[in-house]
């Protein structure tokens, strides 16, 4: 008798586990605590934010700008800030709805993944308060003390790179695509490949070009909350 397979639930983070994006969000909280220029910094985020939702952001453009003040400020001061990024904005937007459909997919044997298009640094400590160890997010270089560049390290977890990067943490674990089942939750029309690549697309929170596809094509649609 074969052996079952493997069990993966992979989850996008921004709107899709949080009702936020955690990238933007973190641009807004350096702006707070006075790290960057309030109108300058905010027109930016927001241009790279509309770019992102319409599929068209230079990603290593986007990080080199999402990083710089934590790049410029250090590791010590840039981690402290993030424990108060944690606890003023992350925090209020963590949903029993989301933290229970991990946990539901953990207690059911499920080897659970968070795979996101937002770098390391802000997200790291996010999949933690999930309880989610493995984490595919957009890596860094890191100079020679350890620090940040600016640049991203690798294939970015972005669009199609999210399936590169996620058959790499299947070759590492010696499987292959077919050696597991995989479901995977996603607001954005940006992870069309890798929802098209899994067995059991979930789009969650879909906006409307994905609700619209998910329609079409019969794949599940979960609404967890309210978008902000």
């Amino acid at each position: 008798m074969s052996r079952p397979k493997p069990r993966l639930a992979l989850f996008d983070l921004d709107h899709t586990l949080l009702p936020i994006d955690s990238d933007h969000s973190w641009g807004v909280f350096t702006t707070t605590i006075g790290w960057t220029d309030p109108v300058v910094f905010r027109q930016k985020n927001d241009e790279f934010y509309d770019h992102y939702k319409a599929g068209t952001l230079d990603i290593r453009e986007y990080v080199r700008f999402a990083v710089e003040a934590a790049r410029v400020h250090g590791a010590s001061q840039s981690m402290a800030a993030h424990a108060q990024f944690m606890r003023t904005v992350i925090e209020p937007a963590l949903t029993e709805a989301a933290r229970s459909l991990v946990r539901q997919h953990q207690a059911a044997g499920d080897e659970v993944v968070i795979i996101t298009a937002t770098n390391e640094f802000v997200t790291r400590p996010i999949a933690e308060r999930f309880g989610v160890a493995e984490l595919i997010a957009v890596e860094l270089e890191r100079d020679a003390s350890g620090w940040i560049t600016g640049e991203i390290k690798g294939v970015p977890s972005a669009r199609e790179g999210k399936v590169t990067r996620m058959a790499q943490w299947l070759a590492d674990r010696h499987w292959d695509w077919a050696d597991v089942h995989s479901t995977f939750y996603t607001d954005s029309i940006n992870d069309l490949s890798l929802m098209e690549k899994v067995d059991t697309p979930v789009a969650t929170n879909p906006d409307d070009r994905l609700r619209a596809m998910a329609r079409e094509r019969g794949w599940r649609i979960l609404d967890l909350f309210e978008k902000r």
